[in-house]
């Protein structure tokens, strides 16, 4: 069986497969952390500076052959490559304290970094299970070693060992689940399968374990175990990652497997999407309440809010197929990974030398030793919780709602009061970092790769909260 290559369509992943073996052959030529962390930076603006370039032509096919298409450019596809190189060259930026202070190596943390950005690029516009699924696990299999990177701590080897133990039980289900579907329809493309399943209970297994799998990227339930000590044990910079790359390539995933291989069997398919929603949604909140350490409460805010992102992917397959639905999922995931990372930058900032997120008390008095970042925390809290003036997260909780109002009002309804429940915390949250600290408190010091970073971050979440059709605009489908 022949297949037809474009070159051309594969140059952002050339790029990323390229900037690992540049930042390999420097970190042993040159051996110095600044060099290294530079070639990587170069490396994935040049990538992102490809699907830039391949997204502005006509879509491109590439490893087709009379079944399909193994990998499709486009408008969304070129967004998630954009989105995750951005993220990627913003942690490696917020890493640079970790790397200067030698509690990780600066090769081996780069290479793995951009190990897992090149899975990523491949996701982005992969259209076969079989590439997705294998995407998917080059995207996380880096960010096991990556995690156990906080050296001195034994808690960071434990949290790689959950990570990687709940991960290869997810990579099961999602391989088992792909297997049935190749039974129940006959191709692993697609499109081809949009053309071939039918509602049987073979087919409808297949789908609900594909899904199920998946949706472990996004720390959604029932895969969400290993989140909570997997962020806290991690370097901040890599739990950034996680909350931020990692749970936009699970979307990537869904959002491609949903909406163009499993069009024949939604009517059957949103119950599912449905549970996992509101489970991860109402799990995450009521357990987030009783959390004290940061990066817990993020991880398990986290969860929430993939159960939120799972919602406007329930109103497409409710729906019978929304174009406005499919759009809303990567608008709200574009929203939530800015707001995200700026929490996660302006906590790196605060915590200054620690490599961890500490206990959400320590930050009291924040505002007197690093004001900025301080008011860059209370921003994106704000954000998350979905209230003025973190206009970007308000913007998200509409656009989730709008769209599954019409067919599933009681699915608005569980969103809205869930909403309500996590407010609480993220309140909470704030106060502890408006309220005063200790005089003996030292003022913040960080390097000005985290200081730049926090600051476009910021801006960037302030200006898409004032001009939220920026981001509907690149929502194309």
């Amino acid at each position: 069986m022949n297949q037809t290559i474009d070159h051309v369509a594969l140059l952002p992943g050339y790029a990323a497969a390229g900037t690992v073996v540049l930042v390999l052959l420097f970190d042993l030529v040159f051996g110095r952390r600044g060099v290294t962390s530079a070639v990587a930076a170069i490396g994935f603006t040049v990538t992102a500076t490809a699907a830039v370039g391949v997204g502005l032509a006509q879509p491109r096919e590439t490893f087709c052959s009379e079944a399909g298409c193994s990998l499709v450019t486009g408008v969304p596809g070129t967004v998630f490559v954009v989105a995750l190189t951005v993220l990627a060259l913003a942690v490696l930026a917020l890493s640079s304290p970790l790397l200067r202070d030698g509690h990780a190596p600066a090769g081996e943390y780069v290479f793995l970094l951009a190990c897992s950005l090149t899975g990523g690029v491949i996701l982005a516009y992969a259209r076969d299970l079989v590439t997705i699924i294998v995407a998917l696990e080059t995207l996380t299999l880096p960010l096991y070693a990556l995690v156990a990177m906080r050296g001195e701590s034994r808690r960071s080897a434990e949290a790689a060992v959950n990570f990687l133990l709940v991960s290869v039980a997810a990579g099961a289900v999602t391989l088992f689940g792909a297997g049935i579907l190749f039974v129940a329809g006959g191709a692993v493309h697609l499109s081809a399968l949009a053309q071939t399943l039918t509602v049987t209970p073979l087919s409808l297994v297949g789908a609900a374990m594909v899904v199920a799998g998946m949706s472990f990227k996004l720390a959604a339930v029932p895969l969400h175990g290993w989140a909570a000590g997997t962020y806290d044990g991690a370097p901040l910079p890599i739990a950034a990652y996680l909350s931020t790359a990692s749970k936009l390539g699970g979307v990537a995933a869904l959002l491609w497997v949903v909406t163009e291989g499993l069009t024949p069997i939604l009517g059957s398919v949103w119950p599912v999407l449905a549970v996992l929603a509101v489970a991860s949604m109402t799990v995450g909140n009521l357990v987030a309440l009783r959390q004290h350490r940061t990066v817990r409460l993020l991880a398990w805010s986290s969860i929430a809010q993939a159960g939120y992102l799972l919602v406007p992917l329930t109103g497409y397959a409710a729906s019978g197929g929304s174009s406005d639905a499919a759009a809303a999922v990567l608008v709200f995931a574009l929203l939530y990974v800015v707001m995200e990372l700026v929490v996660f930058a302006a906590l790196i900032t605060l915590r200054g030398r620690e490599s961890d997120g500490g206990r959400i008390v320590d930050l009291a008095g924040s505002l007197r030793t690093s004001p900025v970042a301080a008011v860059a925390l209370l921003l994106a809290l704000a954000a998350l919780a979905g209230l003025p003036p973190g206009l970007a997260g308000l913007f998200a909780k509409v656009t989730v709602l709008s769209v599954v109002a019409e067919p599933l009002p009681w699915l608005a309804v569980v969103v809205a009061v869930n909403a309500v429940v996590g407010l609480v915390y993220y309140i909470r949250f704030g106060v502890a970092v408006v309220r005063s600290g200790g005089d003996t408190t030292p003022p913040v010091r960080t390097t000005w790769p985290v200081a730049v970073t926090t600051a476009v971050a910021t801006v960037v979440m302030i200006v898409v909260g004032f001009a939220p059709q920026l981001v509907w605009a690149t929502a194309v489908f």
